[in-house]
């Protein structure tokens, strides 16, 4: 019998592979999409198409609405930065939505605890976009001690681990990885402001670091972006 995993499934590329990951390792899959209140809503709909695909025991969506904390680019009426070159993008971003990552783990742990499963695997990565401080390899290590602090299951004997399989590759590694497990990236939305028919920008953050990495794994990027 093969032990669940939860994997947080955004349909976006990272996540997307981080799925492909905790299939390669045997897990039975149990995806958790969270639906925020985000402006690239459009990545919704990505991820049920990746669920489908990958044969996920149960896809969970959770709708909670992060709006209401006003001040990032992608809950609030605040302009996506475009056209930034890499050097730029080392500051916290204005896309940085606050305690984003800390909120989907949580959601997650409760889940998996639920479950009894004891195996949390996030797309998070330090390396290509440093400006996220909930990406970090220390901010994961001490959420998994108080994952391993705050439940029954942690203080019964059992041990939450946070698996982060992509946290210290480049775009190219992880896309060039992902093609080898089978991943169609042609189903991932990255966009940060994507089109009405859901087409990247081509001009955000995402976009620029997703091309990029396309282009040094020397693989063509399956999305339709702006001429």
């Amino acid at each position: 019998m093969n032990k669940k995993a939860v994997i947080l499934l955004s349909g976006g590329l990272d996540s997307t592979t981080c799925l492909a990951f905790a299939k390669e390792q045997g897990f039975d899959l149990f995806a958790l999409t969270v639906n925020y209140g985000q402006r690239h809503a459009f990545e919704l709909g990505s991820a049920k198409k990746v669920a489908q695909i990958f044969g996920v025991e149960k896809q969970s969506v959770v709708d909670i609405d992060l709006r209401q904390f006003r001040g990032s680019a992608l809950t609030d009426e605040v302009e996506v930065p475009k056209d930034r070159v890499e050097s730029e993008m080392t500051d916290i971003p204005v896309t940085y939505v606050p305690a984003r990552n800390t909120i989907f783990l949580s959601l997650a742990l409760a889940w998996a605890e639920s479950l009894k499963a004891y195996d949390i695997f996030i797309g998070v990565n330090a390396l290509d976009y440093s400006g996220y401080p909930d990406c970090r390899p220390e901010y994961i290590a001490s959420f998994e001690q108080t994952a391993n602090l705050a439940t029954k299951a942690g203080v019964s004997g059992e041990e939450f681990k946070i698996h982060t399989p992509l946290i210290e590759m480049t775009k190219a590694e992880i896309i060039e990885k992902g093609t080898k497990l089978g991943v169609d990236y042609g189903l991932t939305s990255s966009c940060y402001d994507p089109q009405g028919n859901g087409d990247p920008c081509g001009h955000c953050d995402a976009c620029i670091l997703r091309l990029k990495g396309f282009k040094e794994a020397s693989i063509s990027d399956p999305l339709n972006y702006p001429n």
